[in-house]
């Protein structure tokens, strides 16, 4: 198996190359077309802030209509300034330093933009909380700060499931709308967020981001009218559609799910599967190929082992209490298939069913869903490759006179694309350890350190632990801890390169 391969030829990343092999003299990092964009971007986040405005005056909630008017006259004015000011770097395209630092930009630029109807409007959040919140729903985790979702106007509750939805797919807009007039090269762009192309299956990056948003609003009507038809009022059907295709759990209600028990709960994670499967495979599908889906060996393997862990605890849960087997498989399919697909919603009385249940979801938080999708965690092909590189190991050590190779999907794992694999599985579980000891020096427990570190890095939304047990939301946490989430958010989210990179001091050397 190859690494993906940069557009124009093989070439490492620019972080890894000595400077006598890049064949480039040294230059100043120019911040203009980085600049440009981010305010492109974020007057499109003000005009989609004229939805909720619009819903919420249309209920008779006029004072959070104006707020939300005049988050959007801010954003706007911002954004269209910084754009005209940078109007000079159109036509200079960009090189693989600034696409990085663009990807990291977006997310977490746009989220403060994203925070300010919330600051200014209902529920009035503060800084910190704010910007949390838009994180957890750009970075689609989930979790939230919010206590009382019952009663936020249907504008807010709407503005929480856009982020969701926008976030769920934003490297298709970006890809779609801004990065041709910039002459920016998509593919490596795609790739600096972690997005895998799978070969390049349609000519141009805008191809492949035009195909995804209609995959993407399609499967998003389909969910809404489906939990339309189940009873769901149109605000939560909407909200709750667009969470669920984005894998991103934010709910209009304090009790997500659990007032739509029943068909609600097998039809969302029908559609939380169908959002968390590599969506370069509809594209190939919709073009009349269904042969990737079946054989593509992170599908069959997510399904094994999501199926495998809905089956032991539902058998567990069986045995040890006086539950029916047709609600513990409900409730265990449900939340389970939240978890692992990085969604967040949650239904029933599944957070009380014991250490054994606990276990399997932090496991299967951990592993998370495919590549190329919305979902977060190391991710099944990962997890596969890794397992079949300590099975080789394991031969190896009983047979040394024998060959071993890594292989995935039948071809063999070249030692880049190994280590890789490695490295990042090894960074992922050292964050999590790192961070939840950083929570625990702010004054939180260990329990809720690690599970708010957990949920946070795997962009899962789910909540467990003493902390979150006081609200269900994770709205008691220090603002130093919160901080620290929202750090693990977008690391979570965009796979710990594109977000450590810049971290590097030779990224801004020249």
């Amino acid at each position: 198996m190859r690494a993906p391969r940069a557009e124009g030829g093989r070439q490492p990343p620019f972080f890894l190359t000595p400077p006598r092999r890049r064949g480039m003299t040294a230059h100043m990092l120019d911040l203009r077309p980085i600049a440009y964009l981010l305010g492109r971007m974020s007057v499109v986040v003000a005009a989609l802030m004229l939805i909720p405005a619009a819903v919420d005056w249309r209920t008779g909630n006029v004072e959070n209509a104006l707020d939300f008017l005049r988050a959007a006259l801010i954003v706007g004015c911002f954004g269209t300034l910084v754009s005209l000011s940078s109007r000079n770097a159109l036509g200079f395209a960009l090189d693989i330093r600034q696409a990085y630092l663009l990807t990291a930009a977006v997310w977490v630029v746009l989220p403060v933009a994203g925070a300010l109807p919330l600051m200014l409007g209902a529920p009035g959040l503060s800084a910190t909380d704010a910007w949390f919140e838009a994180v957890s729903g750009f970075t689609t985790t989930g979790s939230t700060v919010i206590v009382g979702l019952d009663d936020l106007p249907a504008g807010s509750n709407l503005w929480r499931g856009m982020l969701n939805w926008t976030g769920g797919l934003g490297i298709a807009f970006v890809a779609m709308i801004f990065l041709p007039i910039l002459r920016v090269g998509g593919m490596q762009f795609f790739r600096t967020e972690g997005f895998d192309t799978f070969g390049k299956v349609l000519p141009r990056a805008t191809d492949i981001a035009a195909s995804l948003l209609g995959i993407y609003a399609a499967l998003t009507v389909a969910c809404v009218l489906t939990y339309l038809a189940l009873g769901q009022t149109p605000l939560d059907a909407a909200v709750h559609g667009m969470a669920t295709i984005a894998t991103g759990g934010f709910s209009p209600r304090d009790s997500s799910f659990t007032m739509y028990a029943g068909a609600n709960e097998y039809a969302g994670a029908l559609f939380m599967v169908l959002g968390s499967l590599p969506y370069v495979r509809y594209v190939q599908l919709v073009n009349g190929d269904a042969r990737p889906v079946w054989r593509d060996a992170q599908v069959r393997g997510y399904l094994k082992i999501l199926g495998g862990a809905i089956l032991a605890v539902t058998l567990w849960r069986v045995l040890t209490s006086d539950m029916g087997l047709e609600t513990a498989f409900r409730e265990a399919l449900f939340n389970l298939t939240s978890i692992q697909s990085s969604t967040g919603f949650f239904s029933g009385s599944f957070g009380g069913w014991g250490a054994f249940m606990m276990v399997v979801a932090f496991v299967i938080g951990v592993i998370g869903a495919c590549s190329g999708s919305s979902a977060a965690g190391i991710g099944v092909f990962r997890i596969l490759v890794a397992w079949d590189a300590l099975r080789a190991h394991v031969r190896r050590v009983t047979m040394p006179d024998r060959m071993e190779r890594v292989k995935y999907e039948g071809r063999t794992v070249e030692n880049d694309v190994l280590n890789s694999v490695v490295m990042f599985i090894t960074g992922f579980i050292l964050i999590i350890g790192t961070f939840t000891l950083a929570v625990t020096l702010t004054g939180v427990d260990g329990e809720s350190a690690l599970w708010g570190v957990w949920t946070s890095i795997g962009n899962i939304g789910y909540g467990f632990g003493p902390e979150i047990g006081k609200t269900g939301t994770l709205a008691t946490y220090p603002d130093a801890a919160k901080w620290i989430f929202i750090l693990a958010m977008l690391l979570g989210r965009l796979g710990l390169l594109a977000i450590l990179v810049v971290f590097l001091p030779r990224f801004w050397r020249v």
